[in-house]
């Protein structure tokens, strides 16, 4: 992974168009495809306070200037995740079309929603070659991923088209929907008790370089382990009706605030693989 210090770092903050070539530039060997445009073209929208990279929610700062910049360091972070993501472009999930609209893993609250903007995008330009030959040059980018460098459309009797993602990307996918789901939840409890003094009983808080509040080694999260992926590739339906799971659970933080204790292990309920565990369960 490049080491290269990205020009106009204050405090450890980078431009988003600086964010956009180091993204570029970490991911350039990784066995999924990455675009330009990652932190500022659409989808993605820096003055919301955050964008997605991977499955990963970078915070934005709105710097002396008016200008948005990002945590160099989280944008490394999220390079790296991507970097260890393995892709059999033979082990594909059919993401459309469907006779019904693909049902979503996340609320409307989430912008994201890429199984409705790729499939939007695909009906409207009439499909991936007839989209390629129209918009040449345009990216084609979600959380930073060009899907249309890796999506297939198989035919059958001539007529019926459908539209397949290597598994490994459809999870990636997933997992930033379920992470952009609790950021933005998490963003509005902390907006909603910014209003209550706390007493005095309470542990110490600080915050970390998303701007997520976090509890002082004194607190009762101390004692939490963080989550590393331990349970990545096994089913939720297997993992439920093991007697221990639960108290395996209650033994990690949260994997997206990365604070309060995990109580649930969420998983997609479409594919059937666990997510993380998770303070609260995403709304389905």
């Amino acid at each position: 992974m490049s080491e290269r210090v990205m020009p106009g770092r204050t405090d450890g903050l980078i431009p988003l168009d600086a964010a956009d070539a180091l993204w570029v530039d970490l991911t350039a060997d990784s066995a999924v495809p990455t675009a330009s445009g990652a932190v500022t073209c659409s989808p993605a929208h820096a003055r919301v306070g955050y964008v997605l990279l991977g499955g990963h929610v970078v915070a934005t700062v709105r710097a002396s200037g008016g200008q948005w910049r990002v945590p160099e360091a989280e944008v490394r972070r999220a390079a790296e995740e991507l970097n260890a993501v393995g892709m059999d472009q033979q082990d594909l999930v059919r993401i459309g079309p469907f006779r019904e609209a693909p049902r979503q893993e996340c609320n409307e609250e989430t912008p994201l929603r890429w199984r409705q903007r790729i499939t939007r995008e695909l009906q409207e330009l009439g499909g991936p070659a007839r989209a390629a030959r129209r918009e040449v040059g345009r990216p084609y980018h979600l959380v930073g991923i060009d899907w249309r460098q890796i999506l297939v459309e198989q035919t059958r009797d001539g007529t019926q088209r459908t539209w397949w993602l290597p598994r490994a990307v459809v999870r990636l996918l997933d997992a930033a929907e379920h992470a952009e789901t609790q950021w933005v939840q998490a963003a509005r409890t902390r907006q909603a008790g910014a209003a209550v003094t706390e007493p005095p009983s309470h542990p110490r808080q600080a915050r970390d370089a998303n701007g997520r509040q976090t509890t002082s080694p004194e607190g009762p999260t101390a004692s939490l382990r963080p989550y590393n992926k331990e349970l990545e590739g096994q089913l939720y339906s297997v993992l439920s009706r093991k007697p221990d799971t639960s108290r395996r659970v209650a033994g990690w933080a949260c994997a997206v605030c990365r604070t309060a204790p995990a109580t649930v292990l969420d998983h997609c309920h479409e594919h059937g693989y666990v997510r993380a565990p998770s303070a609260s369960p995403a709304t389905h």
